[in-house]
């Protein structure tokens, strides 16, 4: 198991309504779906996520079968976080030409973690 590192957007970025800024780097465990198989089945048939997942490469999603509301980040090459949208089940999400990996988690957990457009995204302990 991965885990990720957020930090906050750079100065001047307006933040997303109730998304606080985190006071240092926050630490999320990340489950990485790097093959097609695993980008396929992503958190459909789960209850819940703990942490987040990593879809790469990806440019978009849907939560068709989805048990629960997603919180859907698409981030650039560099895992800066390009926008969040929260998701409900049974809906497709619009791809980003610009994205190169979402990253998907319960819905609230961006704001709580302080994932906001421009954020930065930092996975550790990838093998």
């Amino acid at each position: 198991m991965a885990t990720m590192t957020v930090s906050g957007a750079p100065e001047g970025t307006p933040r997303e309504s109730g998304a606080a800024a985190p006071e240092s780097a926050v630490e999320i465990e990340v489950e990485i779906a790097d093959s097609a198989r695993a980008r396929r089945r992503g958190l459909l048939g789960r209850a819940g996520i703990a942490g987040a997942l990593l879809l790469t490469p990806a440019r978009g999603v849907h939560t068709l079968g989805m048990r629960f509301a997603l919180d859907v980040a698409y981030l650039d090459r560099e895992l800066r976080v390009l926008s969040v949208r929260t998701m409900r089940p049974g809906r497709v999400g619009v791809p980003r030409v610009r994205a190169r990996h979402v990253l998907e988690a319960e819905a609230g957990a961006m704001a709580r973690w302080g994932v906001r457009r421009g954020a930065q995204i930092a996975v550790h302990g990838t093998e």
